[in-house]
């Protein structure tokens, strides 16, 4: 199948090898020049300018694997200007699914077809492939299956409802893994914190054989304990991609409880502060109605 794939980063880079292995025709854009370069060495087509996707043979289909938010909006703008009816936008990014739902009705009235793809794999999904969550059009899908087909591993992809859904169930997904780290994390400090001299490695190796919290995120674990025991290289400052708090906005709107999703993402909130506010005004407080003991700055 041919298609033109948008963005080359650690995903769309990654994803345009894997469906260049399965002899797919891909012309390969990113605004870095040795993007490009790197995804015709793997025996892609250079793709110079946005402009030129109208060369393509017709009807065109369009993977669009860019940063979510304006960096997206922006990209699907483009495209809604230079495709023709009948052509499909894929957007394998993690939009929020709200805005995806829009862009289906925009693009649609423009006789263009659009499909919201939420990709899980990470730099692992050119080995092992990537889980795709799909959402649009029955007929649209099935145009575009042998993509899907190529990209994931066996029952590895899905049309898994209307538009949005895809992006849905993919924010969902993440909020779960938010949860599934924030609990592994926990659970190996409290190893660590007896001071038994317990070794985190053989663990997370010994847990993931035939252990009912067995899992990928284990595996990654061993990794990084085998490089770095007490990850002293690593600073505990976690960052967030959004979907978490997606996640918790969407249970507060159909009034489920998340309280392990969101406790999660207020960690990783905590842990880009240096010195809490909160906990300072908690010390002030204790100090002024217990007498207790504060630590001020630059004392013991």
């Amino acid at each position: 199948m041919e298609l033109a794939i948008i963005g080359l980063g650690k995903m769309g880079l990654n994803m345009c090898k894997r469906l260049l292995r399965d002899k797919h025709t891909v012309h390969a854009y990113d605004p870095a020049s040795e993007k490009i370069a790197e995804a015709v060495a793997a025996g892609g087509v250079a793709l110079a300018r946005l402009e030129d996707l109208p060369k393509l043979r017709a009807p065109r289909t369009v993977w669009v694997m860019v940063p979510s938010g304006e960096p997206t909006r922006q990209v699907i703008e483009r495209l809604a200007t230079l495709l023709a009816s009948g052509d499909v936008v894929i957007d394998g990014g993690n939009s929020y699914y709200k805005d995806s739902v829009e862009r289906y009705s925009q693009l649609k009235a423009r006789g263009i077809h659009f499909l919201d793809a939420g990709t899980s794999g990470g730099v692992w999904g050119l080995e092992v492939g990537y889980c795709l969550m799909v959402g649009g059009d029955t007929e649209v899908f099935a145009r575009a299956e042998p993509v899907f087909r190529s990209l994931a591993p066996k029952d590895g992809y899905a049309l898994v409802g209307g538009p949005g859904t895809g992006h849905f169930t993919k924010m969902v997904h993440n909020g779960i893994e938010y949860g599934l780290m924030q609990a592994y994390a926990e659970g190996f400090e409290i190893l660590r914190a007896s001071n038994q001299k317990l070794n985190l490695q053989q663990i997370s190796h010994l847990w993931n054989q035939g252990s009912v919290v067995r899992s990928w995120l284990l595996e990654l674990a061993e990794r990084a304990f085998a490089k770095d025991p007490d990850l002293t290289e690593i600073q505990g400052y976690v960052q967030d991609s959004g979907e978490g708090r997606w996640t918790i906005l969407a249970a507060m709107e159909h009034d489920v409880p998340a309280p392990v999703i969101t406790l999660s993402l207020l960690t990783r909130f905590r842990s880009r502060q240096r010195d809490s506010f909160t906990a300072k005004v908690l010390a002030a407080l204790r100090a002024q109605f217990g007498g207790h003991a504060v630590k001020t700055v630059g004392k013991s």
